[in-house]
């Protein structure tokens, strides 16, 4: 691990990376280390996606080679049925990774407990909730999750919540080149990510690029939490889309490339192209840097700035009704506005950067652009998005600063696709 530590000085000296504004400190880190009951073929790490409308990709890691299989069905320790995936590994400067697993299963019914095991493995059985098929929906949305204590007490509260699928906007370990940080965080988000469908996107502490010495961003990202890509035309795994319930989610890229001339972008312009409101009457789109943002805390970036100068159209034309960000570490509601000013056919724009991230709270704002920003806190916390039906969604924020998930903001929303006057 010093090894490790001294990568990760070297490289932010190398990078130049400079922390320009003071945080509050955060909680102690959090390490999970491997339990010493596992064996070298154990699996651990265990988390799950959704792929396509009736599957579920399983992933997991040994330490060394096993079978990638897994066993299911819908009784305890009465697996009918099992599937058989893919395995492989990389390596990081010094650090090389276990085996990475990745199996998906199905065709599963909607709405359904299963129970599973990875790798033949007799001593760790799991269990999932597949998502519903139609609506109602509730998601639980967090973004910078991080290993401290606060991470754990909005983890706990999360756990709580009785959510169908989990959205992460970016940035989920803080490894930031320490890759055993990787294998820490998957052992401390099992308990969660092995029941329910986590979806995410990336984050800048995702790109672990260090020139000349690892020139590949996003390797130890992409080799562990394999998204559906495939399956929405997307031939990266840093952006892509899927259907659930009534609900049509994009997961975007902040740090690929974004302009009108990248694949992302014209992957985005065609994704939207296909969208049926009548299936899918609800659109929601992650992102990580936010196109807007009233906090002092990562003004002007690229991310943001270019990246909503070149998509916002996008989204408004396909009238999209809410856009999570995070990347700043607190919680900001814009009310639904494009090009910088209200508009009641535009998303709704969502900052929760807040999960408990290591680097602390981003506490300093700028004034409140008047209609604009309708609610803000530094704290740190979740969102639930509870999709009622076709027209009606309610969303509430819960801060955790007291260790207590209080319910700070809260609003009902309509759907654009109910509303006659943003019929395009």
């Amino acid at each position: 691990m010093k090894g490790q530590v001294l990568v990760f000085v070297l490289a932010i000296a190398f990078i130049g990376c400079v922390v320009s504004y003071d945080r509050p400190p955060a909680r102690k880190n959090i390490s999970v280390l491997q339990s010493k009951q596992f064996s070298s073929t154990s699996p651990q790490q265990v988390h799950i996606s959704a792929v396509g409308p009736d599957k579920m990709r399983i992933s997991w890691i040994t330490q060394n080679s096993a079978p990638s299989v897994v066993e299911y069905g819908t009784s305890a320790e009465a697996y009918t049925k099992s599937a058989t995936g893919t395995s492989s590994s990389y390596r990081y400067l010094v650090y090389k990774s276990g085996q990475i697993h990745h199996v998906v299963i199905g065709p599963l019914d909607p709405n359904t407990v299963y129970y599973y095991r990875c790798s033949s493995d007799s001593t760790r059985q799991f269990s999932l909730k597949t998502p519903p098929a139609h609506l109602p929906i509730k998601f639980t949305v967090v973004g910078d999750l991080g290993q401290t204590g606060w991470t754990n007490s909005t983890l706990q509260h999360i756990a709580q919540s009785n959510y169908d699928m989990l959205l992460l906007p970016g940035d989920l370990a803080y490894a930031d080149f320490v890759q055993p940080l990787w294998d820490s965080f998957g052992r401390l988000v099992e308990p969660l990510a092995s029941q329910r469908p986590w979806m995410v996107t990336q984050g800048n502490h995702e790109v672990e690029k260090i020139p000349i010495i690892h020139s590949t961003p996003f390797t130890s990202y992409n080799a562990r939490w394999r998204m559906p890509f495939e399956e929405s035309g997307s031939t990266s795994n840093l952006y892509f889309s899927f259907d659930v319930a009534g609900v049509h989610v994009i997961m975007l890229g902040s740090y690929t490339d974004f302009d009108p001339d990248s694949d992302q972008f014209k992957w985005l312009q065609g994704d939207l192209g296909n969208i049926d409101r009548g299936k899918t009457p609800w659109i929601v789109a992650l992102i990580h840097a936010p196109w807007y943002n009233t906090n002092t805390d990562h003004q002007g970036e690229p991310e943001s700035d270019l990246m909503k100068q070149h998509m916002e159209v996008l989204l408004y034309k396909a009238r999209v009704d809410i856009v999570f960000a995070g990347h700043v570490h607190a919680y900001e509601r814009f009310t639904r506005v494009y090009n910088g000013q209200a508009d009641n056919c535009s998303p709704i724009h969502i900052t929760i950067g807040d999960g408990g991230n290591r680097e602390g709270l981003a506490k300093k704002y700028m004034d409140p652009i008047a209609g604009i920003s309708v609610f803000r806190e530094a704290s740190f916390g979740h969102g639930q998005l509870e999709v009622v039906n076709a027209t009606d969604a309610a969303w509430t924020w819960h801060r955790n600063d007291d260790d207590v998930s209080v319910v700070s903001d809260t609003v009902w929303l309509r759907s654009l696709s109910s509303n006659p006057a943003c019929k395009s």
